[in-house]
C-alpha cells in the first residue's frame, strides 16, 4: 500500500519539517510506501501534484485548514481516501469531517497502526479518538523523509507534551491535554547521538519540571550539542536553571512575553511572567551566552494604543536579539474564541476557511482601540523595531567572564544577518503585504469586494458585512502599494 503524508502551508509556516508525520510513518508497517509531501519546501499544485497513492493522511492547524481542504478536495475527487489529523480537526471535529474521509481527534500515535488495519479492511471508521499517549518506548522519526535543503539547519527534537498553564488565548491544552508528559531522558540522549550538533528542541517549555531538565541537560553536557528551544520567564529567573541550559549547550531562547504590562499579564492568565523582573531575567541570560528571542502579542483587553512603541522601546533596552510581534488571535477551541463568541466581538466566527488570513486580521473587536489601531500598531512595531537604528542599539556582544561564556555565535555571528532578514520581512511582508504565491488571491482579498473568500459576504466599498457576532471588517491600507507580480506574488511598490 502506498501513503502520502501531507503538510500544508500557510503564510506563517516555518521550515520545519512536520515531526508528527515523520513519527506515523515510523510506526507504518515496513510493508508499506510512505511518500512525505511538504508544501513550504514545494508548492502543492493542485493541478499537477495529485498522486494515485491508496490513502492520504494530511496534518492540519488551524491556519493550514483552508489550504488543507481544497488539497483533500482533490484527491476524494479521484476516489482517494484522506484523513485529516491534529490541532484544527481535534478543534473542529465535524467541520473537518466534511472534507475528509476520517480524523483523528488528539494525538494519533496509539490510533494509526489501528486505522491502517482498518483501512486495508475496509472498515475505517469516521473518527477516532485515542487516549493521551505515554512518551515512552517511541520510534523515532523517519528523517530520510526530510531531505531538503531548505529546511533550518537545526534537528528538531521533542522531549514533552502537555501543559497545565491556563492561558486563555493558547491551545495547547486543546491539542495535547492539561498535563506535562515527557519522554524518557536516556531515550532522548539516544535520538541525540544519532543526530548532528545543532538541535532545535519544539517543545513549548525546555526547563517546565527543573527534575526532568536536569537529568536531561546534565547529560547533554558530554554531547557537545548546540540547541535552541522555548522556555518560560518563570523558569529562566531561576540563575542556576540558566546556568545549566548553558552548560548542556543552549545559545538561543523564544520567550513568550506576550506583554510587558502586569495588568496583562495578570489578565491572560500568565502570572508566572514578571514585567518587573524582565530586565533582571534578560541580563543574566545574555551573561551566560544565551541568545534571546522575545514573542509578544498585541490585543489583549487590557492593551491601549500606547502599548505598541512601549513594547518596541523595551525590546530594545532589553537588548533583545530578535522579537515576533503577533496580533491576538481567536483560535477554535480556547477559551478566548469561546468568550468573544459569546461576548459578540468576532467579526468572522469561522476566519480560517478565508484564502488570506493576514489581510483579515484582527478577527475581533479590541476594547480599548479600534482594529484599525491595532493593525497599525502592530505594523509599526515591527517596522520600528527591525529599523536600522534599533538594529544597532540591540547589538551586544559579552565577552568571556570567570563564570560565563560569553555570547555565543548566534549572537556574534548571526546577529547581523538574522536581523536583516527580519527587516525585510517587516517591511516587505508585515508592511508591504507580500506573500507567497500558494495563496493565489490578492493581499486585499479577504476584505475587498470582488475577491473576498468564499465564505464571507461583502458589503458597499469592500466592507465585510457584520455577522451574527461580529461587525464590519477592515480595509486594506496597504493596497494601493502593492501588485500582483506575473507568478501570482504580491511585490512592494516603491513609491519615489
Amino acid at each position: 500500500m502506498q501513503i502520502e503524508l501531507i503538510a500544508p502551508a500557510s503564510e506563517d509556516s516555518a521550515y520545519l519539517p512536520r515531526l508528527g508525520l515523520g513519527v506515523l510513518a515510523s510506526l507504518t508497517p515496513p510493508e508499506d510506501e510512505v511518500i512525505y509531501t511538504d508544501d513550504l519546501v514545494k508548492v502543492f499544485d493542485l493541478d499537477k501534484d495529485v498522486k494515485d497513492v491508496d490513502l492520504v493522511g494530511i496534518s492540519v492547524d488551524s491556519k493550514t485548514a483552508r489550504r488543507s481542504y481544497d488539497i483533500a478536495e482533490r484527491y476524494r475527487a479521484r476516489g482517494i481516501k484522506v484523513v485529516m489529523g491534529g490541532i484544527h480537526p481535534t478543534a473542529c471535529p465535524e467541520e473537518a469531517l466534511r472534507h475528509c474521509d476520517a480524523i483523528v481527534v488528539g494525538e494519533a500515535e496509539d490510533t494509526w497502526p489501528e486505522l491502517l488495519r482498518d483501512f486495508k479492511q475496509g472498515r475505517m471508521k469516521a473518527a477516532y479518538r485515542p487516549e493521551f499517549p505515554n512518551l515512552a518506548g517511541r520510534p523515532f522519526p523517519r528523517r530520510d523523509l526530510f531531505r531538503s535543503k531548505k529546511y533550518v539547519p537545526f534537528q528538531v527534537v521533542q522531549t514533552m507534551r502537555g501543559c497545565p498553564y491556563p492561558c486563555e488565548f493558547c491551545s495547547v491544552s486543546t491539542a495535547n491535554g492539561p498535563t506535562f508528559r515527557f519522554r524518557p531522558a536516556d531515550e532522548v540522549i539516544a535520538e541525540l547521538k544519532t543526530l548532528g550538533k545543532l538541535i532545535l528542541f519544539a517543545d513549548d517549555n525546555v526547563m517546565v519540571h527543573r527534575q526532568y531538565s536536569k537529568e536531561l541537560f546534565s547529560k547533554m553536557g558530554a554531547l557537545n550539542k548546540h540547541w535552541v528551544g522555548q522556555c518560560s520567564l518563570a523558569a529562566v529567573k531561576r540563575l542556576e536553571n540558566v546556568k545549566l541550559m548553558a552548560e548542556s549547550g543552549c545559545k538561543a531562547l523564544f520567550i513568550g512575553f506576550e506583554s510587558v504590562d502586569e495588568e496583562t499579564v495578570k489578565f491572560t492568565g500568565k502570572r508566572q511572567n514578571k514585567p518587573s523582573q524582565y530586565k533582571e531575567t534578560m541580563e543574566m541570560l545574555h551573561e551566560h551566552g544565551i541568545a534571546t528571542w522575545g514573542s509578544f502579542v498585541f490585543g489583549f483587553d487590557t492593551d491601549s494604543p500606547e502599548v505598541f512603541d512601549r513594547t518596541v522601546e523595551f525590546g530594545i533596552e532589553m537588548k533583545l536579539t530578535m522579537a515576533l510581534y503577533a496580533i491576538l488571535t481567536p483560535y477554535p477551541g480556547t477559551a478566548l474564541y469561546k468568550r468573544l463568541l459569546a461576548e459578540g466581538r468576532l467579526t468572522d466566527p469561522y476566519w480560517w476557511l478565508g484564502t488570506d488570513h493576514d489581510a483579515g486580521s484582527p478577527y475581533f473587536l479590541p476594547k480599548r482601540m479600534s482594529r484599525e489601531t491595532l493593525r497599525e500598531g502592530w505594523v509599526r512595531a515591527w517596522t520600528k523595531f527591525y529599523s536600522y537604528s534599533s538594529m544597532w542599539q540591540r547589538y551586544t556582544v559579552r565577552a568571556p567572564g570567570a563564570d560565563t561564556p560569553g555570547s555565543s555565535w548566534l549572537q556574534t555571528i548571526g546577529y547581523w544577518p538574522l536581523n536583516f532578514m527580519q527587516n525585510r520581512l517587516a517591511h516587505h511582508k508585515i508592511a508591504g503585504g507580500m506573500q507567497r504565491f500558494r495563496s493565489g488571491v490578492d493581499v486585499t482579498s479577504a476584505l475587498a469586494g470582488s475577491g473576498a473568500p468564499r465564505h464571507v459576504a461583502t458589503g458597499a466599498g469592500g466592507l465585510v458585512i457584520p455577522t451574527s457576532v461580529g461587525n464590519p471588517g477592515l480595509a486594506n491600507p496597504l493596497a494601493a502599494f502593492s501588485e500582483r507580480k506575473s507568478d501570482g506574488r504580491k511585490s512592494l511598490t516603491v513609491l519615489g
